[in-house]
């Protein structure tokens, strides 16, 4: 028995990265997952790789900035479980570029993305959480990042993002916690993945390793085990809760 068996779970932003090796952990331990990605090509070629290897997964094209997509997703969790779990807030994009040069498009591409993505997201699966927390728990998990407190030039609109995530966890446990849904938040550090190649290119990622203590990057699945802990009975008493997974980089970074 795997640490998710008999449970739903929706991974957003699970065509990739971080979001992928969360769906293939979370089927790994057990659970029926939807991968919820904008990317419907790359969706399915990770659920497919999931069922492949005897895990249960679906491939939903959702764009999270378009609330009649995210509602799309929740009608068609609800037609094959009346209820959810788990659900992982992960779809995330990046635009870097100096304060003075994000303009409103740019600076609604990532809050639009992270922020309401997260929002709308919840807010539509909320009722099968519900019914989830009412029949013994559910779990929202969310992804902050380093970036919520630790800065780099040229992130202020991913910075503003991810603190406004981890406020809005907070607040959301507290709201949930009657209806039996705990809500935490993860802050990884740097990982390398499509969305971060900025940052771990080669010649840019060797100072940047210099800085972390561990002295490597993390890997998607080291992010996808702290998603699984924070979704399963071993987390049961945590709620409201930031965990930093980056490498001990946020206490080096002056």
């Amino acid at each position: 028995m795997g640490k998710l068996s008999g449970k739903t779970a929706i991974v957003t932003g699970a065509a990739h990265g971080l979001g992928r090796a969360m769906a293939e952990l979370f089927a790994k331990e057990g659970a029926f997952v939807f991968l919820a990605d904008v990317d419907a090509k790359s969706a399915e070629e990770a659920a497919m790789a999931i069922r492949d290897a005897g895990g249960s997964a679906q491939a939903v094209e959702t764009d999270v900035r378009e609330e009649s997509a995210v509602q799309k997703l929740a009608a068609l969790v609800s037609e094959r479980s009346p209820s959810l779990e788990i659900l992982i807030n992960n779809a995330g994009n990046l635009v870097r570029k100096d304060f003075r040069h994000l303009d409103d498009h740019d600076w609604a591409s990532v809050l639009d993305t992270h922020l309401w993505g997260t929002i709308r997201t919840t807010r539509a699966l909320l009722p099968l959480l519900q019914k989830a927390g009412q029949a013994g728990g559910a779990a929202v998990v969310n992804l902050a990042s380093i970036m919520a407190s630790n800065h780099f030039r040229q992130v202020s609109s991913y910075s503003a993002a991810k603190a406004a995530i981890e406020g809005l966890s907070r607040s959301l446990a507290l709201e949930f916690s009657p209806y039996g849904i705990r809500v935490n938040y993860i802050c990884p550090g740097f990982v390398p993945t499509a969305m971060t190649c900025q940052f771990t290119r080669p010649g840019f990622s060797d100072g940047l390793i210099r800085r972390i203590p561990m002295r490597r990057f993390g890997t998607p699945e080291e992010i996808a085990k702290v998603a699984l802990f924070l979704s399963c009975e071993d987390s049961s008493y945590i709620t409201g809760q930031g965990i930093t997974a980056d490498g001990g980089i946020s206490i080096n970074l002056v």
